[in-house]
């Protein structure tokens, strides 16, 4: 059973915007989502991510000011808006989901034991 289900990535050139999108299992009761990605030959790294009931969120140094998560709550989905994507932007970028525990940053460990898609493939050409 799919538990996360993402969309949206694609191709772009540099300067473009991508929407991700994530829909939770309505199984789940997220408590925090986020946005996760590995790049070839590189560690795999937290993007964005949100503490689902205050709304709060926390980006990645690399990405603030271009990449924007928001939710929509009805629909048990959280969103990844990328704007002036960069080549070093190119990656597979995971949705990961935690329950019931809060994150407060992606750092957290909860991430390790929650939930996450099977990746979705981004990639800015320059």
């Amino acid at each position: 059973q799919v538990q996360l289900e993402e969309s949206g990535g694609g191709s772009v050139q540099a300067g473009g915007s991508l929407r991700l999108s994530c829909e939770a299992s309505r199984y789940i009761r997220p408590s925090c989502m986020g946005w996760f990605r590995r790049a070839p030959g590189k560690e795999r790294e937290g993007v964005a991510g949100m503490d689902i009931g205050p709304g709060i969120t926390y980006y990645a140094d690399s990405v603030k000011g271009r990449f924007t998560i928001s939710q929509d709550n009805a629909k048990n989905t959280v969103y990844l808006q990328m704007n002036s994507l960069k080549p070093e932007d190119t990656a597979v970028y995971y949705c990961a989901a935690v329950s019931p525990w809060r994150c407060y940053g992606l750092g957290s460990s909860n991430w390790q034991s929650g939930y996450w898609g099977q990746g979705t493939q981004v990639t800015v050409s320059s």
